[in-house]
């Protein structure tokens, strides 16, 4: 089978439970920094799916490794290759399909309620409401060709598929640490940040092992349904005959 590509852009972003997920179905993956190299791959046939993490950047910066991820999942669209978009990787693949992004009506950081259309809750077995864990300044449009799946109070178009290819803004991957972790790195950003839906770091903190434990569910739930999707092997067994002939 070929390998998931990962595309982690900053250090407190990092795949987290994805790759729990993806080890203990023994799926390949391949771990890629665009941001440091400066690049990215830009042909998707050699990947079984492709998996954007979040970053600091926003997607409509012109930079070379931005617009060589936009040509890859461009191409990833056009070969029918599974993407699973995370926060700016959502908005990537809104972008690589057509579609605007552009800031938000408000900060979204924190902890939040988010609600799961009837099509989303079947596809991907997922509760009629869920929490997950935010930390963005832009939103997007649902792109043509595609579904809302998941919708909130203070941003409207919180996930979409198309197909194979699904997006989520917000973070189903954290894990305690990575939480931990990204509060002390944007210390500064969180007493900067205001609005309705951001929490200070002591309200994002707060029970956050229950916090973690909940979201873990829908996170496995979820890339447990989206993985299926993956084109596997087909393995044909000869029989005893055929093998000497």
């Amino acid at each position: 089978m070929r390998p998931i590509a990962i595309l982690q852009h900053e250090s407190t972003q990092g795949p987290g439970v994805l790759l729990d997920h993806l080890d203990k179905n023994s799926l390949p993956y391949r771990l890629i920094s665009p941001a440091s190299d400066g690049n990215a791959p830009v042909d998707a046939s050699k990947f079984g799916g492709i998996v954007v993490l979040g970053s600091d950047h926003c997607v409509n910066e012109t930079l070379p490794w931005i617009e060589d991820e936009q040509a890859l999942l461009q191409d990833a669209i056009r070969r029918d290759v599974p993407i699973l978009g995370h926060c700016f990787g959502a908005q990537m693949l809104a972008r690589a399909m057509g579609a605007k992004v552009s800031r938000n009506i408000c900060a979204n950081i924190g902890w939040s309620p988010i609600w799961v259309t009837p099509h989303a809750q079947q596809r991907m077995g997922l509760p009629r409401q869920v929490t997950i864990f935010n930390w963005h300044y832009d939103t997007f449009d649902i792109p043509a060709g595609a579904t809302r799946t998941m919708y909130g109070s203070h941003c409207l178009n919180k996930g979409f598929l198309r197909g194979r290819h699904w997006a989520f803004q917000g973070h189903l991957e954290v894990t305690e640490a990575s939480v931990t972790n990204w509060c002390a790195a944007g210390r500064a950003e969180l007493r900067r940040a205001h609005g309705p839906a951001v929490q200070s770091e002591m309200q994002i903190l707060k029970g956050l092992h229950e916090r973690i434990q909940a979201l873990h569910l829908i996170a496995e739930q979820t890339y447990h349904a989206w993985t299926r999707q993956l084109d596997r092997p087909v393995f044909v067994a000869l029989s005893a005959a055929s093998s000497y002939a």
